[in-house]
């Protein structure tokens, strides 16, 4: 008997064949189809999640979409974005300056006034719960090539000792010598000359002249314009002794390369206002500075580049949030560009060795501890990899008593390839403190991104092993080290690469945020231009998944609490809780967060809920509000309660 198909045999078979011969030609599509939906299915997984967490894109309407460069967390639970020009040229051009407030409970998204070009500025949690922010960017960099006017520094000079004298912007500069005219750029005050007399006789000695520092330029374009040597030059548009008491001295007149020009401008943000607030601005003009927070509640400003685009050399100065004022540190103490430095139990400084680069690769580099009270700076020895410490994270470890800091990855100076994959460990309750490697990472990682975490570990993602992703070198990775084992597991990879220009911060639900991302080239073979990225991601971590929806709960309490003083929150969870942590709000900016720290509490039950003890040393806890977390035996975390430490 001769078999014959039925109608819907043959409709099988057709369909069979169309699908191998579509295998056939589309097999890599299938298989990576295939790939991606099997790997979205595990990680979406309960066990899954409880073992490595989840990450997820936050929906961000298109209008508030900006190149976060720095990001804070405000006592009011909402996250500052600040872009500034979001290093882009013809924003800065056209003056367009992004902030953005982020509600990260609601989602939503605000708009705010930004008063300045604060693109690579400095910012710190203050004491009030303001943010202060200094710094920022006067002028972008042109490379040489697309310098078209030959220009510098012109060093200014007042012998007139009874009066300064302010020289305006587009002040012509001739040289005595050379006869070339340069233009003034800005604006410039030259202090009055300063008699100098013998301490023991009295006796006059001399006059030492007062002095501005201007950037100038030449007229034209063209290397006809160029001066190769120093030169006096005539100011123009002086009268009477001004013509002889005022005069300018250059060097090199060229068309090299013009780095970033920093500004002297300072502002408060105001959480509850949402603005900024003009405050007096430095006596520095700093783009890339480092503000750190005191234990006596004011700010110290360090390092960054002048108004002419020079390494500020050394000039350290505090600010005082009561009179608003700037006052110079005693001496001299250099820096290189974004130096993490950190605030000490004894009230001395520590300096990782982590910075941003820019400055001379032999000046500043090594980490130490700094007492800016007498300026003395002590060495600290071993580090590993001390030549790939640029773009490094620093990070104070938990708890904050124990004084351990870690430094993470880093990369070699400028725009080197080199790149470390080690974690340097220092112990600086050690009498003889020195680093040694902890756990490595599995690949050089320049711009890794570090929070603490309430239960005590870190969170540890992000970076890139070559300069600004080059080579589609984002690492799509995220590690979890936990500090009491001095160990370091891989958890959910991020989707989101991320490397210059980012950042992660913990929330007060216990997730964490990151943000920026400013690749150099857009593609693995480096023919497309990179695209800043402006996707922000939340990372929930495991310890959210344990136990269901069941976490600790922190409820009502003192709004303040003393150091060496005691509080009392309701929680019907109390027989739980286990440990309690007040955690410094972060203020971010490229990857190092000089603010974050997570201080043990000592924690007891009573008839109402849970008491905690805050410690007496101000140095431990700097003035300022604190996000309190308590967490159960599996390390749980309750959602902060906020409180302010006076």
């Amino acid at each position: 008997m001769r078999f014959r198909p039925t109608r819907r045999t043959r409709r099988w078979a057709i369909g069979t064949a169309v699908v191998v011969a579509l295998a056939g030609a589309n097999g890599p599509w299938l298989y990576r189809f295939s790939t991606n939906q099997y790997h979205d299915y595990k990680i979406n997984q309960p066990g899954y999640k409880a073992d490595n967490g989840h990450w997820d894109t936050v929906a961000m309407p298109k209008e508030f979409r900006l190149n976060t460069i720095h990001a804070a967390l405000l006592h009011t639970g909402k996250v500052l974005l600040v872009a500034g020009s979001g290093n882009n040229a013809k924003n800065f051009d056209a003056k367009k300056f992004d902030t953005v407030l982020w509600d990260p409970d609601k989602n939503t998204f605000k708009k705010i006034p930004t008063p300045n070009d604060l693109f690579c500025t400095g910012h710190t949690q203050l004491a009030d719960g303001k943010l202060l922010i200094a710094g920022g960017t006067k002028r972008y960099e042109k490379l040489k090539g697309d310098v078209t006017k030959a220009g510098g520094l012109m060093i200014v000079h007042n012998e007139d000792p009874d009066k300064p004298i302010t020289l305006p912007a587009g002040t012509r500069f001739t040289g005595k010598s050379n006869a070339k005219t340069f233009v003034s750029k800005d604006p410039v005050l030259v202090q009055r000359a300063k008699k100098v007399f013998d301490k023991k006789t009295g006796k006059f000695l001399r006059t030492e002249a007062g002095l501005g520092r201007i950037y100038v330029e030449a007229e034209e374009s063209g290397t006809e314009h160029e001066t190769g040597t120093e030169d006096n030059y005539r100011i123009q548009g002086l009268t009477g002794s001004d013509t002889r008491n005022v005069y300018g001295i250059a060097q090199k007149l060229a068309l090299d390369k013009k780095d970033f020009q920093g500004i002297r401008d300072a502002y408060e943000f105001d959480p509850v206002g949402e603005r900024y607030i003009t405050v007096d601005p430095m006596n520095e003009a700093r783009w890339y500075p480092t503000l750190t927070t005191l234990s006596d509640g004011k700010v110290l400003a360090l390092s960054g580049l002048d108004d002419i685009g020079q390494l500020v050399p050394g000039k350290n100065e505090v600010y005082d949030p009561k009179t608003k004022k700037w006052t110079y540190t005693k001496g001299i103490m250099q820096f290189p560009t974004y130096p993490a430095v950190f605030l000490l139990q004894n009230g001395k400084l520590f300096y990782s060795g982590s910075n941003a680069g820019y400055g001379p690769d032999n000046v500043g580099r090594d980490p130490g501890i700094w007492d800016f009270a007498s300026n003395k700076f002590t060495k600290i020895p071993g580090l590993s990899d001390p030549g790939e410490m640029e773009t490094s994270g620093t990070v104070l470890m938990p708890p904050a008593q124990d004084e351990k800091y870690m430094v993470i990855g880093g990369g070699g100076v400028g725009e080197s390839a080199d790149s470390s994959k080690k974690t340097r460990i220092v112990d600086l309750k050690d009498p003889n403190p020195s680093f040694k490697d902890g756990p490595s990472l599995a690949d050089g990682t320049r711009y890794p991104m570090t929070s603490v975490l309430p239960d005590d570990t870190m969170l540890i993602s992000g970076g890139s092993k070559d300069y600004r992703g080059r080579g589609g070198s984002n690492l799509h990775q995220a590690r979890i080290y936990d500090a009491k084992t001095n160990t370091m597991r891989r958890v959910a990879d991020p989707e989101v690469g991320r490397n210059y220009h980012s950042g992660s911060m913990l929330l007060p639900d216990g997730r964490v945020v990151t943000f920026g991302g400013d690749s150099l080239y857009g593609d693995k073979d480096d023919t497309k231009p990179g695209v800043f990225e402006q996707r922000i991601e939340i990372y929930t971590p495991p310890y959210l998944y344990k136990g269901g929806d069941h976490r600790p709960e922190l409820g009502e309490g003192p709004k303040s609490l003393s150091r060496g003083g005691s509080g009392v929150f309701k929680s019907k969870d109390a027989g739980a809780v286990k440990a309690a942590r007040l955690i410094r709000p972060s203020a971010t900016t490229h990857v190092t967060d000089i603010d974050q720290r997570s201080v043990a509490l000592d924690v007891a039950k009573t008839a109402d809920g849970v008491r905690v003890t805050v410690p007496k040393n101000r140095n431990l806890v700097p003035p300022g509000w604190y996000m309190l977390f308590v967490t159960d035996g599996e390390g749980v975390p309750s959602r902060a309660v906020w409180v302010e430490v006076p």
